[in-house]
C-alpha cells in the first residue's frame, strides 16, 4: 500500500523525493491533518485547552480557521508547499502560505501570531538533500506530541483515494482569499529583536561569517544580525537543492569554510544554521567549533548573568550536564526529558523554562517560540560576545574553573555482524553492567534507552537509532581517557560483550 511508510518520527515524516515523498502522500498527510483538526474542535487536544489559550491571548475563536505553510530550499519544494495548501483549501481551511523559502522557527512564530489550528514546515531538517519531510505544528507553536502523530499516521492509513486526491486549484485558491500568499519575515524578526538586547549588540561593533548553508535561513541569518549593527561576512548564501554536496548540518565538519572565513578575516564569530534554520553552528575567533552541548551552557550563562532571566531549565536526558552546573550556581532546577525536541517544547510551553536544549543543536527560551530556533541560537551567541567582549573560549575557560569540565561526544556505530541488537538491548534491560571501564554505576536511568551514570558524574548513554543494526552511544567526562573509556565500554555493551 502506497501509505505504509508514512510514520512520523522525532521530526516529523520523512522520506526520499519522488519516492513515499510525493504529491499524491503530500495530500494524504494534508487530508488527514485537515480531519483531524475538523473533528476535534479543540485541534488535537482538549477543547477547553484551545479556547483558554485564546482568551488569555485576548483574542476569541475565529469564525474560519487557517494554518500555516512553509517549505525549506529543497528541490520542488515550493510545488509541495503548494499542494499542500491545494489540498487544505479543498477541506475549507484558510492557507498562509510563505511567499519563498522559510526557517521552520518562523513558521512557528506565525503560528503563534495568527492564532493558527497549526502549521506545516515542508523539511528534512539535516537530512540529505534527496529527503523531504512534513513536520505539523500545533496551535500552540511547538512539535507535535505522539497523541498527535499517531492519530494522523492511523488517519492517513484510512483514508479513501478519492478522498486523497482532493484539491482546489492554486491559482483559483488564491484569486478566491483562501490561500494567502505572504512574507514571514518582518514577523520573525520583530519576534526575535523582543527577545534581544539590541542595543547592546549595535554598541559592540561585532564583525561575524554568517552560513546559511544554502539552506532557509539564508535571507533571515544576515539581515538580522545586520538589522543589529553586525558587520557580516556573508557565506553560502544561493539556493542550492543540493547543499554543496553535503547534508546541510552544523557538525564540525560540516563548517570548514566558516572556520576558515572566521580566522583569515580576522572575525568575532561564525554563525551557521542547517538546513531549516532550527539548529545552530558556532566558531569561535580562532577557528574553534563550540558543541552545542557547551552553547547551551553558555547560552544559560549569558541570559541569567547578563539579561537577569529567571526559571527552570529543560534538557534531553543524553544532553550535557554542563548547563546543570551552571544552573546551579544560580539555583536554578533542570527537568531532563526523553530525546526530542518535542518533549522540551511541552515544557517551555508552559512559561516556566527559560531555556530548553539538546544536544544535536536545539535551543529556544522563555516567550519565544517552544521550538528549536537556530538563528535565535546565534543571535544570543553573538549579543553574549558583544557583552562580555571576550571570545567564547575564554568565557568557557573561566565557567569551567567555577562548575567543573565536561568534555563529551556521541557517536553512532554499526554493531558486529551477527549481533542480534534486540536480544542485546533486551538482555540489557534486565542484566546491565554495574561495572564501566573500573568505575561502578551509581543509577541507570531507563526513560529513552540506557544512560549509565557514575558516583563521579561521567555518564554514558546508549539508544537504539532507527529500527537498523545502529546504536547511538553518547559520554560525558571531566577528562578526555575517561571519556574515550565510557565510549569503548558502550561498544562493547552495543556488541553483547557484558
Amino acid at each position: 500500500m502506497a501509505t505504509a511508510n508514512i510514520k512520523f518520527g522525532a521530526s516529523g515524516w520523512r522520506a526520499v523525493i519522488a519516492d513515499d515523498f510525493n504529491l499524491n502522500n503530500l495530500r494524504r498527510v494534508a487530508h488527514a491533518v485537515a480531519e483531524h483538526l475538523k473533528e476535534n474542535r479543540e485541534y488535537g487536544y482538549k477543547g477547553e485547552e484551545y479556547l483558554l489559550h485564546l482568551k488569555n491571548s485576548g483574542r476569541t475563536p475565529p469564525k474560519i480557521q487557517h494554518v500555516v505553510v512553509g517549505y525549506d530550499t529543497r528541490y520542488l519544494s515550493e510545488e509541495f508547499g503548494r499542494t499542500v495548501s491545494e489540498a487544505f483549501a479543498a477541506e475549507g481551511l484558510t492557507v498562509l502560505l510563505s511567499s519563498m523559502d522559510v526557517p521552520a522557527p518562523a513558521v512557528a512564530c506565525m503560528v503563534m501570531k495568527t492564532f493558527a489550528a497549526g502549521g506545516v514546515m515542508l523539511t528534512a531538517g539535516h537530512s540529505p538533500a534527496h529527503y523531504n519531510g512534513f513536520k505539523w505544528t500545533p496551535y500552540w507553536g511547538g512539535p507535535a506530541l505522539p497523541e498527535v502523530t499517531d492519530d494522523l499516521e492511523t488517519r492517513i492509513q484510512g483514508l479513501t483515494i478519492a478522498e486523497s486526491e482532493k484539491f482546489l486549484p492554486f491559482e483559483h485558491a488564491v484569486s478566491a482569499g483562501v490561500i494567502k500568499v505572504l512574507d514571514f519575515h518582518e514577523d520573525y524578526f520583530k519576534q526575535l529583536y523582543s527577545l534581544l538586547d539590541a542595543g547592546a549588540i549595535k554598541k559592540a561593533g561585532l564583525k561575524v561569517a554568517a552560513d546559511p548553508g544554502y539552506g532557509a535561513a539564508r535571507t533571515y541569518l544576515r539581515p538580522a544580525l545586520e538589522k543589529l549593527g553586525v558587520k557580516v561576512l556573508p557565506l553560502r548564501e544561493n539556493r542550492d537543492v543540493l547543499f554543496g554536496g553535503h547534508s546541510p548540518d552544523t557538525d564540525e565538519e560540516s563548517l570548514g569554510e566558516l572556520k576558515t572565513a572566521v580566522v583569515k578575516n580576522r572575525l568575532n564569530l561564525g554563525l551557521a544554521c542547517d538546513g531549516d534554520a532550527d539548529r545552530f553552528g558556532i566558531i569561535d575567533s580562532d577557528g574553534t567549533w563550540i558543541p552545542p552541548n557547551l552553547v547551551l551552557g553558555l547560552a544559560l550563562e549569558h541570559l541569567v548573568k547578563n539579561r537577569g532571566f529567571k526559571g527552570k531549565i529543560a534538557r534531553s536526558l543524553m544532553t550535557s550536564h554542563f548547563a546543570d552546573a551552571v544552573g546551579r550556581r544560580y539555583g536554578l532546577t533542570v527537568r531532563e526529558t526523553p530525546v526530542g525536541f518535542k518533549h522540551i517544547g511541552n515544557l517551555l510551553r508552559t512559561g516556566q523554562y527559560l531555556l530548553g536544549g539538546e544536544e544535536s543543536g536545539g535551543l529556544s527560551i522563555m516567550g519565544h517560540v517552544p521550538d528549536r530556533d537556530g538563528i535565535l541560537a546565534c543571535l544570543l551567541m553573538a549579543e553574549m560576545a558583544a557583552y562580555e567582549r571576550k571570545p567564547l573560549k575564554k568565557i568557557l575557560a573561566e565557567l569551567n574553573k567555577k562548575v567543573g569540565n565536561f568534555l563529551n561526544t556521541a557517536v553512532t556505530l554499526r554493531v558486529d555482524e551477527g549481533v542480534n541488537l534486540a536480544a542485546v538491548l533486551e538482555k540489557l534491560a534486565h542484566r546491565p553492567p554495574l561495572n564501566l571501564s573500573g568505575a561502578s554505576v551509581w543509577r541507570i536511568d531507563h526513560t529513552d534507552g540506557f544512560k549509565f551514570i557514575m558516583k563521579d558524574g561521567s555518564w554514558m548513554g546508549l539508544r537504539r537509532a532507527g529500527d537498523g543494526p545502529l546504536v547511538r552511544i553518547y559520554a560525558e567526562a571531566a577528562a578526555r581517557p575517561r571519556l574515550e573509556a565510557l565510549v569503548e565500554a558502550g561498544k562493547k555493551i552495543a556488541n553483547g560483550k557484558f
